[in-house]
């Protein structure tokens, strides 16, 4: 069956293209990811991304880019930064909030302008943050002013061509593109980590493995199953009489999933948790209350030296950012007005604003679950380390990681089956 789907999709020269245009943006990526920028003291680098796990997460979303300080070492984190305030100043400007949700295609188009816009200062911010802060650590040599704008602006390009890619591969491939990249970035580290892990293998460490294989599957098993999971409200339609001819009378359901945000709080909450460490990072150095300010922050938003009060408070942002994504993204007085437009209603509650309601507060109920369940496998890693002391294979068993994996996967998937479906339908 499943040799049988694989032959189909390279039949078909629409989806065998769009599948092969998404491979050739992944190969132009790592290309890039492997160009970096002039002056660099390699085993300074190793040594620095070595005992620093926030740049070593962060590293990990860039898919070794920014270890390698390529020219996309800032990989999307600009791009979904610009996205997060956005979508945060909707809660405070309406007219922001009516372009998103009220104007349709016109008004989201015009809303992800803005947001193309706002990567652009994001980048260079960012770059000079960085660079900054790897020539404090002596990891990059004295650069020239002019060396240093350069430097800064090319780091600010390879970050839009990256958004850029991303756009290109979900206008015209397969699956949303910004999910794809960091997928593809993350998927790269993958046959180094085995390679590290069999150079240091200890036959005392078999139990660490061994449990950390199990765990690892149990994770997956429920990152999928919570993807799957959906709550089904059951949904009728009025018989209506047109002419000689009869309509609606059918019962159907509206699928609420589990976790309708998906992966996009996690993404959320990472980039807003390393913000402040690699502005603390790059003020660490200033003497005075704003050195120690800086210094207070470093730790507090360091795993390393802060584990538990790092821990609580990223599973508390990742919950938060679930409620506000869906707020944003899930507007139920939109879906009992639209069902209300075309004759249907929920058996047992008045159409309109009871069914707004209702849906209200079922969302918040199933979501809760799903927001909890999202918090927990965000925290994941560090419970992992704990119980398995395994370093190396970390990021793959890491909550973040695996989520976005799955989730990508099955999303990837979904849209493929579609596109098989509508071209069997059509030949039915």
């Amino acid at each position: 069956m499943l040799l049988n789907k694989f032959t189909q999709i390279f039949k078909i020269k629409d989806l065998r293209n769009k599948i092969l245009f998404v491979l050739g943006i992944f190969v132009v990526f790592r290309i890039m990811a492997n160009i970096p920028i002039p002056g660099i003291d390699i085993e300074n680098l190793r040594n620095f991304f070595a005992g620093n796990q926030m740049l070593g997460l962060m590293n990990l979303f860039t898919g070794g880019a920014l270890e390698r300080l390529s020219i996309v070492m800032l990989g999307l984190g600009p791009y979904i930064t610009g996205v997060i305030i956005l979508q945060l100043l909707t809660m405070i400007f309406p007219q922001l909030e009516k372009m998103y949700k009220e104007e349709g295609e016109a008004g989201r188009q015009k809303f992800n302008q803005y947001g193309r816009i706002l990567t652009v200062p994001l980048a260079i911010l960012q770059g000079f943050a960085m660079l900054t802060l790897f020539q404090r650590q002596n990891i990059i040599g004295s650069l020239s002013p002019v060396l240093f704008i350069t430097s800064i602006l090319t780091i600010t390009a390879g970050a839009l061509f990256l958004m850029w890619l991303g756009e290109l591969i979900s206008e015209k491939g397969i699956g949303n593109g910004v999910s794809l990249l960091i997928f593809a970035g993350i998927i790269s580290g993958f046959p180094m980590s085995i390679r590290q892990s069999l150079i240091n293998w200890d036959v005392s460490m078999a139990p660490s493995y061994i449990l950390f294989l199990g765990l690892a599957l149990v994770i997956i098993a429920g990152v999928v199953l919570v993807n799957e999971a959906r709550r089904n409200i059951p949904v009728s339609y009025a018989k209506r009489v047109k002419g000689s001819k009869m309509y609606g009378g059918v019962s159907t359901y509206l699928p609420l999933n589990l976790n309708p945000a998906g992966v996009i709080p996690i993404i959320f909450a990472l980039s807003i948790m390393l913000f402040p460490g690699m502005i603390a990072g790059f003020l660490g150095g200033t003497p005075g209350v704003i050195g120690d300010i800086a210094k207070s922050v470093g730790n507090f938003f360091d795993p390393q030296a802060n584990l538990l009060g790092y821990g609580i408070f990223y599973f508390a942002l990742v919950f938060l950012f679930t409620y506000f994504y869906t707020a944003v993204t899930f507007d139920p007085k939109a879906i009992a007005d639209n069902l209300k437009k075309m004759g249907g209603f929920v058996p047992g509650i008045r159409p309109g604003e009871s069914t707004s309601h209702f849906l209200h507060y079922i969302l918040n109920r199933v979501l809760f679950f799903g927001a909890l369940f999202l918090s927990t496998i965000a925290v994941m890693p560090f419970i992992i380390s704990a119980l398995t002391d395994i370093q190396t294979f970390s990021f793959m068993i890491g909550g973040t990681s695996l989520l976005i994996i799955v989730s990508v996967v099955l999303d990837t998937i979904k849209q493929i089956n579609a596109q098989l479906q509508m071209r069997d339908y059509e030949t039915f």
